[in-house]
């Protein structure tokens, strides 16, 4: 009977290691298929090490002047045509006041020209020459009379000064009817073509100069270009703002990329669009994906800030591959890997 036991329990020793070899060896095999799948895997698929880059915008105001108000903060998305400062415009406004006065200064003048003399003014004007004829003919008459009376009393009837002194105010006379009679035919005549000319060009040059004016009011504020994130706020409210200090760094909403270094013997498996898979450490199972959509055609040595396998010197190929990121999860410099099916 103890034969019979013995024997049982031998069997089922002998069961048991059978089974945990069989188990053995199909784990082996299985993970033998896995690494060759792997291998497979990773010889049709170009793994390589790089750098979320995008593009970004400094801005900065057009006009040299002290900023009134910023209204946006780092972090902040920003839409297209959206107000992110002002400056302070108190002196171009009084400016604009005092140019459209002049505008309308001038606007009359030019507008006078362009009636020609009134009829009062033309009336006026002949009232006065009338005037003057009337004054220089009665002159005219004491002078003759005077003149008669000294030649024919010998100057004993009228002296020498008294008849040059009838002559001057004949002769001052006629000079103010000479005057009198130019000035009536200019009041006929109306206004000259170039002065017309003159007055047309002066209106013109200061509505130029408030239409420019005005646009350097709408350059007072500051505007996104394009939908984005602001990066950096480098001005505040009080600063003196120019075209040469940025007030903000903007990144655009724009196509994002990985830049990539690709050595030559690998550079021949690649071709714009290619299909590429994208991961970063934050989300390592997420594939974001992309394509090579740039290829350099100048090689370079090894920058920096690429993590290679090989870390020795070597010239490289430059390459880009595009991402749509709608979920904004990509950050400037940020370490990325990319996968790329051959």
């Amino acid at each position: 009977m103890k034969n019979i036991l013995a024997k049982i329990r031998g069997s089922r020793v002998l069961s048991i290691i059978a089974c945990a070899v069989i188990i053995v060896l199909i784990g082996a095999g299985a993970f033998a298929l896995y690494e060759h799948h792997q291998a497979k895997v990773a010889a049709g698929t170009l793994t390589i090490n790089g750098n979320v880059d995008l593009r970004e915008v400094s801005l900065a105001f057009k006009n040299s002047d002290r900023i009134a108000e910023v209204l946006a903060e780092e972090g902040d998305s920003v839409k297209k045509g959206q107000v992110l400062a002002r400056l302070d415009t108190n002196d171009l406004q009084y400016k604009i006041k005092i140019t459209q006065s002049q505008i309308d200064a001038q606007q009359a003048a030019v507008d006078k020209l362009h009636n020609g003399t009134r009829q009062e003014d033309l009336a006026q004007a002949a009232a006065k020459y009338n005037a003057a004829v009337a004054e220089r003919d009665f002159l005219q008459r004491e002078y003759d009379r005077k003149a008669n009376a000294f030649e024919t009393s010998g100057g004993r009837s009228v002296s020498r000064d008294a008849l040059d002194d009838a002559r001057s105010k004949l002769d001052v006379a006629a000079a103010k009817a000479n005057e009198a009679r130019e000035a009536n035919n200019l009041a006929i005549a109306g206004p000259r073509a170039e002065d017309v000319a003159a007055g047309e060009a002066k209106l013109e040059s200061l509505k130029n100069e408030l239409a420019q004016e005005q646009y350097t009011l709408t350059q007072s504020e500051l505007t996104a270009p394009q939908d984005g994130v602001i990066r950096s706020r480098l001005l505040e409210a009080g600063d003196m703002a120019s075209p040469q200090k940025p007030v903000f760094r903007i990144s655009l909403n724009t196509k994002k990329w990985v830049r990539v270094y690709v050595k030559e013997s690998d550079l021949g498996k690649l071709h714009e669009g290619s299909a590429a898979s994208v991961y970063i450490d934050s989300f390592p199972n997420k594939a974001i994906p992309g394509q090579v959509g740039y290829i350099s055609s100048t090689a370079e040595f090894t920058p920096k800030n690429v993590e290679t396998n090989e870390l020795r010197p070597a010239l490289l190929y430059e390459v880009r591959v595009y991402v749509e990121d709608p979920d904004n999860l990509l950050r400037m410099g940020m370490p990325a890997t990319v996968k790329i099916k051959l």
